[in-house]
């Protein structure tokens, strides 16, 4: 049986999706970057079958060189297929996730489109798309774990994970791959973020650095043992049109409305109403003295 081949329409998907980039994104495919390291193979394939004018592909995004945008596609999917391998002893079944989650590469770059406008729109330092896309660290994060979420769902958690955890030593990001998030997803700057497996995030989010969405306690299993309980719902549900201040946690299953703003270095164990604002009413005192000589 062959490792993997393209078989369904996902490259006339993807073309179709190229053709609807319009400005403030890239059409001009001879446009040309610095290659930048460091980069594991996984997302390698991801940043240009995603945004091919972007990371030197451009040629990908014509339809006349659709061979060579399915050709990179079983490249892609070589690398997944090798990377699941380990894991799963039914090669069938390895073949077969690697197929689905190629098949979902469309979808997954319209959402990565939205994340960018939320980012452009968010940021008032941003000066560009191409900046956001080139240079902001969660891009690559959570263009990484839309793709290992697809991997989580089928079951292959370990090499989600793996993948996930390359991406959190690059950019200091710790989404897991089981996090559900939806459109417009924004982190800013985006050190020391850590986003739990059970989380469930709504549309139009903005998180900040050092933001935790973590478990407040853990489980043990039936059997009352030291083997803590295993996929459990621990970690906060976020609704929709919700900014999150850095340095804040909201920790445990609790739930967080739509249309909620939670202000910097916030700790919350229990569920905010929709269209609230959260914040510390009583700031430390700051007390400067001269220093001896």
């Amino acid at each position: 049986m062959k490792y993997y081949q393209i078989q369904t329409n996902v490259a006339d998907n993807l073309l179709s999706s190229y053709s609807t980039d319009t400005e403030p994104f890239i059409s001009d495919q001879h446009i040309s970057f610095p290659k930048r390291e460091p980069c594991f193979t996984e997302l390698e394939y991801m940043k240009e079958l995603l945004f091919p004018n972007y990371w030197n592909c451009g040629f990908l995004s014509v339809p006349n060189n659709k061979s060579q945008l399915e050709s990179k596609l079983n490249d892609f999917g070589l690398s997944l297929y090798l990377g699941l391998n380990p894991y799963i002893a039914d090669k069938d079944k390895v073949a077969l996730i690697v197929r689905e989650v190629i098949d979902k590469l469309p979808e997954i770059r319209d959402k990565m489109k939205k994340d960018i406008q939320a980012a452009y729109s968010g940021d008032p330092s941003a000066t560009s798309y191409t900046e956001i896309i080139r240079s902001y660290p969660a891009t690559c994060a959570v263009m990484v774990q839309r793709i290992t979420n697809q991997i989580y769902k089928k079951g292959a958690s370990s090499y989600a994970r793996e993948l996930n955890e390359h991406i959190h030593k690059m950019t200091g990001i710790d989404i897991h791959a089981g996090a559900e998030i939806g459109e417009y997803f924004f982190i800013d700057h985006g050190t020391g973020v850590v986003i739990g497996e059970s989380c469930i995030i709504g549309d139009h989010v903005r998180i900040y650095q050092g933001v935790t969405l973590g478990a407040l306690h853990f489980e043990k299993d039936e059997n009352e043992n030291e083997i803590l309980k295993k996929g459990y719902k621990r970690h906060p549900n976020i609704g929709n049109h919700v900014v999150i201040g850095a340095g804040s946690k909201i920790l445990g299953p609790v739930n967080i409305g739509n249309n909620v703003n939670i202000g910097a270095n916030s700790w919350i164990e229990e569920d905010i109403p929709d269209h609230t604002v959260v914040f510390i009413s009583e700031h430390p005192k700051l007390i400067k003295k001269k220093r001896k000589n």
